[in-house]
């Protein structure tokens, strides 16, 4: 039974992490570490499927560097701000508890990606 949860859940997150790559603000690199992670516990051959497909790169990337760059983390940190900023002040409601959930959360995955995401070096 944990096996196809975590197949289940593995399969959700690959499908957030092809999301991510082409929605702002979606991380793409956790969710496939993730499912990554949860296929090895429980197929390595959709581990291989998912390390040998499009996505695969990602990964690859995150374990040849050992974490990301310091312009990754620029980046990813100023995609967050920004689309984070939009849906605050465009998309959500004045006075909707919304108005504080979004940039509490948005301000925890800074610091998840400035503090404990591992820096790596640039290879490129």
């Amino acid at each position: 039974m944990k096996r196809y949860l975590y197949i289940i859940f593995g399969l959700i997150c690959v499908i957030f992490g092809a999301l991510g790559v082409v929605v702002p603000g979606l991380p793409t690199t956790p969710f496939l570490l993730l499912a990554s992670w949860l296929f090895y516990r429980s197929s390595p051959k959709l581990q291989q499927w998912l390390l040998n497909s499009w996505l695969g790169k990602y990964i690859r990337s995150y374990h040849r560097r050992g974490g990301m760059t310091l312009s990754q983390k620029a980046g990813a940190v100023g995609i967050m701000v920004a689309m984070v900023l939009l849906s605050t002040f465009v998309f959500v409601p004045a006075g909707s508890v919304a108005r504080i959930i979004v940039p509490i959360a948005g301000a925890i995955g800074v610091l998840i990606v400035v503090f404990l995401v591992p820096n790596a070096k640039n290879d490129d």
